[in-house]
């Protein structure tokens, strides 16, 4: 999860002065580097010890550290999302030329991020993993999953079977998973590994399943325990939001990404069974737009003159 997010998490479930200290650098975010760590001890009605267990209760070794990966995050925040909160991007008196720019924008810099928090060589290992599984699994609860149908069945118009088991039978499925197989573990959050689809991981990696992970950044139980993980691209608050417009965005973009590779690896005999499928169980379908009609001229297959005895 991102730092940004462990603050907001940590500011909603403790009642002392990791609460205390959590809602004051995020309501200062912006000036927090003209605070010494003695004027927001004061400020918060804490010490200096106080604010170095908060910093090592999030993962960091001092204060220090974790002011260079918080300024570090700021930065990149506002180089991707300039002028748009991810959690309400427009307000109740815009227009609807407003809403349509700022969905639009929010959505095209959700994209820009997820590709550059992209490593190729983790895009690699889990494209080699897929197409070597005799069988693919994804698990994760909704609306992730509704994301996911859309992976789903883009892998079975080139032949590739995903299940996505219900929730109550993932832990079954799990258990009849082998070393030929592979298991997509997608959560947000990432953490709680006693909840679904976390819980199963145990289960996956005593089968020795090849494991790929798409979840949040920062420490979690996913990229403690899996090591092929792509990073979801989101600054949305875990509860006060409009919607997951970015987050499902980034979603889509890692799943379409990754089948575009799987694609490529065998691309003209998963184009012509691509093809040859869609004219069977799509023959009904028609368009008025000519760049649509399958008969159009440039669509047509070139035909061989015939030779004349």
């Amino acid at each position: 999860m991102y730092l940004f997010q462990l603050i907001t998490e940590t500011s909603l479930k403790y009642k002392d002065a990791r609460k205390t200290i959590a809602e004051f650098i995020l309501q200062e975010k912006n000036d927090l580097t003209y605070y010494s760590m003695k004027e927001i001890a004061d400020l918060t009605f804490t010490s200096k010890p106080t604010l170095v267990r908060f910093a090592k209760a999030l993962g960091f070794s001092g204060w220090r550290e974790f002011m260079v990966a918080f300024l570090d995050e700021l930065h990149q925040q506002e180089s991707h999302y300039a002028g748009i909160d991810s959690n309400l991007p427009f307000k109740e008196d815009d227009s609807t030329s407003d809403i349509i720019r700022k969905i639009s924008e929010l959505e095209i810099e959700s994209i820009h991020e997820t590709t550059d928090l992209m490593e190729v060589p983790t895009l690699e290992l889990a494209v080699k993993r897929l197409l070597s599984a005799n069988r693919i699994a994804l698990f994760g609860i909704s609306p992730n999953t509704l994301v996911g149908e859309l992976f789903r069945r883009k892998m079975q118009s080139i032949g590739k079977i995903v299940n996505i088991p219900m929730i109550d039978e993932g832990g079954t499925f799990s258990h009849s998973l082998g070393p030929n197989d592979c298991a997509i573990i997608l959560s947000y959050s990432g953490n709680n590994e006693s909840r679904e689809p976390m819980s199963f991981i145990r289960i996956l990696k005593e089968n020795e399943v090849p494991l790929i992970g798409i979840t949040s950044g920062g420490k979690n139980y996913i990229r403690e325990n899996i090591d092929c993980v792509f990073t979801i691209s989101s600054r949305e608050r875990l509860y006060s939001k409009i919607s997951n417009f970015s987050t499902e965005v980034s979603v889509l973009s890692i799943f379409n990404i990754i089948f575009s590779l799987l694609f490529c690896e065998n691309y003209q005999k998963n184009l012509e069974y691509k093809i040859k499928a869609s004219r069977k169980l799509e023959y009904r379908r028609n368009a008025d737009l000519n760049e649509m009609r399958e008969d159009s001229s440039e669509n047509k297959p070139v035909e061989k003159p015939v030779k004349k005895l």
